[in-house]
């Protein structure tokens, strides 16, 4: 693939220029643009993008800000392109003053459609835009452009005003569609020092810092900057698959963490601090390590929550399952409380920071040794570990440590047993923070194997009718998984209605559900069920035994993935099958037993079939020893795949001898 690619790369034409370009100026090569001179499987493609941040001085409030300018035209080959006429730009607030929050302004649309010979443009309305409240801190501008059709330009640009100047604008060069030209300028005053860092797999055609005069005025001063330009010719779209993190750790992209100030007064500020700073930070924040010393909040309750507990971990344990059941997660992250640990369990509700460092507080008060772990979500990205930045966390969980053994715990998913995070948190490393030593980096890790093991032990008729008993038992992420779908319905018997509808040709006759609350055991599912083996009358009857969880599909699609897959923890699936056969039948055909690895002991699949006394076994297992594999793995997972959906297409025929 990549090979293509480069080839597919060389003959493109020199696009465009590194410059803004002008809105609505629609040219030949625009209209006359075909798919196949980029990628041919491409829905829709960037014709040009251009952004720009520089700063702002307002002399009334003597503050500063940073502007945002953002254009881009796209052509949309076909209906499956649609969707990048669908644009969301996100607006994000700390408060609801005019300097905790930002601006968007100057939006400006147009569609272009050829018709008659004419170029036609069509303006879309103010009426358009939406404004949708994604949460307290962040809101979601949403557009869509008017008179789509294969083939159309859209065109649109806008301005934001952010007074958030620690966070300047980071620049993707890569998105779902390719793009033809990709230019960035950053025009930063000689005053002030940011950090530039260049991630991703494809190089810069442009990469230059030029001087500019005059570029800001302070307190009547003309002030310098430097002119960052940054190109990129020619990028491939960035294509998700499954068992990923955020595309952001990967997509190719350039970003700036302001690191020093310099004032007119000469003053300077570090904004790039140690671990040591952000520690003593940390610790004396009210929204931090004060709520982490709330102890005498549950001086009167520890003794009744701890009450028959003999030892440190079953004390942790029930404090653990005490505050997952009196406290109600809000849905909301963060890193630091919005309440107090008081008023959460007053409340009984909180968000990420409230509710886990009530947990920590109620654990130091049955004298445990806690810490707290602050962590970035996989949907946020990971964190730059070359100097610590807060704003790359929004996650804080507690650190309990018992007999040698250290366990990650969150309270706000009541599901979950001791010790295992939600896939959420499973996200490369997080930086404990102690009230009283050194904070350090601690693995992210799915504490326990996910696994799953199926039962079948069944008696087939002379009809060829099978009645069977299935038993299920899961484990680990398997379970949690589970557990939380049976819970979005009104009762266990409608979960059962819906999967009965689900399965083809197989019919639930009774159930029982054991430890759907006792998240600590096995959630173990038991199911009496009738299906019948096909038949046809010149070659006797026949079963597909894959039913149990099939892999119908490979999840891995791409030639070449430049990012690792992503599992979230290693894995164990067994499947086995016993089918009580009468007399008078015999297996005449049957799948091949086969066993296949992955190298490095990655993982494996076995299947073995045999009929023995009139009794039809299949035993299947699927095995991954690892959480995380390489992109240089990628090709051996997705031929192991490829080879488990071949072995599953096979079927078992019954022939009845006279």
């Amino acid at each position: 693939m990549r090979k293509i690619l480069i080839l597919a790369l060389t003959l493109l034409p020199f696009y465009a220029v590194c410059q803004e370009f002008g809105f609505g100026e629609i040219g030949n090569q625009d209209i006359n643009f075909a798919r196949n001179q980029i990628d041919s499987s491409a829905n829709a493609v960037y014709l040009n993008e251009y952004g720009t941040t520089r700063f702002s001085y307002d002399p009334d409030k003597g503050t500063m800000k940073l502007v945002y300018e953002y254009h881009a035209r796209i052509k949309i080959f076909n209906k499956e392109g649609f969707a990048a006429a669908n644009v969301l730009v996100p607006i994000h607030k700390t408060g609801s003053q005019d300097h905790q929050k930002e601006f968007l302004y100057d939006l400006k649309a147009s569609t272009f459609n050829m018709q008659d010979g004419k170029l036609t443009e069509t303006v879309m309305s103010d009426k358009a835009i939406f404004v949708e409240e994604k949460n307290r801190y962040l809101l979601l501008n949403k557009f869509t452009l008017p008179n789509i059709k294969e083939n159309s330009i859209i065109e649109y640009q806008y301005a934001i005003e952010t007074p958030y100047i620690f966070n300047f604008r980071t620049w993707e060069f890569q998105s779902e569609y390719p793009k033809l030209n990709s230019t960035y300028v950053a025009l930063i005053p000689g005053n002030y020092k940011y950090n530039a860092s260049l991630k991703g797999f494809y190089p810069l055609k442009e990469n230059k810092a030029e001087l500019q005069r005059g570029c800001l005025t302070i307190a009547g001063k003309d002030m310098d900057c430097s002119r960052l330009t940054y190109n990129m010719k020619n990028i491939p779209a960035f294509l998700e698959e499954d068992y990923m993190t955020s595309p952001s750790n990967y997509k190719s992209a350039v970003n700036f963490e302001l690191s020093e100030v310099y004032y007119l007064d000469g003053a300077v500020r570090k904004y790039t601090k140690t671990w040591k700073d952000i520690e003593n930070e940390l610790i004396i924040n009210k929204e931090f390590g004060s709520q982490m010393k709330r102890k005498e909040v549950f001086k009167n309750i520890i003794p009744t929550v701890t009450a028959g507990a003999t030892t440190d971990l079953q004390k942790a344990m029930a404090i653990f399952d005490y505050m997952k059941k009196q406290v109600k997660w809000n849905g909301y992250y963060g890193n630091y409380s919005e309440t107090s640990v008081k008023e959460v369990i007053d409340k009984r509700t909180g968000n990420v920071a409230d509710i886990n460092f009530a947990l920590i507080s109620a654990m130091a008060a049955a004298e445990l040794d806690v810490e707290a772990v602050i962590l970035s979500t996989r949907e946020n990205g990971m964190v730059n570990k070359l100097y610590p930045i807060l704003t790359d966390f929004n996650y804080v969980i507690a650190k309990v440590n018992i007999d040698g053994n250290s366990y990650l715990l969150d309270a706000t998913e009541p599901l979950a047993p001791f010790g295992l995070l939600p896939l959420r948190c499973i996200n490369d490393q997080g930086r404990v923070i102690n009230l009283k030593k050194p904070s350090y980096w601690i693995d992210l890790k799915a504490a326990k194997r996910s696994s799953t093991s199926h039962s079948l032990i069944g008696k087939m008729g002379e009809d060829g009718k099978i009645n069977a008993t299935i038993t299920s038992h899961a484990l680990g992420f398997n379970a949690l998984n589970l557990r939380k779908d049976m819970k979005r319905y009104a009762s266990l018997d409608e979960y059962v209605e819906k999967l009965d509808e689900r399965l083809t040709n197989i019919k639930i006759k009774n159930y029982k559900i054991t430890n759907l609350d006792s998240v600590e055991n096995a959630l173990v599912e038991e199911y009496e069920v009738e299906f019948n083996m096909g038949n046809t009358e010149n070659t006797g009857n026949y079963l597909n035994p894959f039913f149990i969880s099939p892999i119908k599909s490979n999840p891995f699609k791409l030639n070449r993935r430049n990012y690792p897959v992503d599992l979230g923890a290693a894995s164990e699936q067994r499947i086995a099958i016993s089918i009580s056969l009468p007399e008078k039948f015999q297996l005449k055909e049957q799948p091949k037993d086969v066993s296949f690895a992955l190298p490095n002991q990655g993982g494996r699949y076995i299947l073995q079939t045999s009929l023995t006394d009139h009794n039809l076994t299949l035993n299947q297992q699927l095995l991954f020893n690892k959480a995380i594999y390489s992109p240089e793995e990628y090709h051996y997972l997705k031929e192991f795949y490829n080879q488990i959906i071949q072995t599953q297409k096979s079927d078992i025929l019954l022939t009845k001898s006279n």
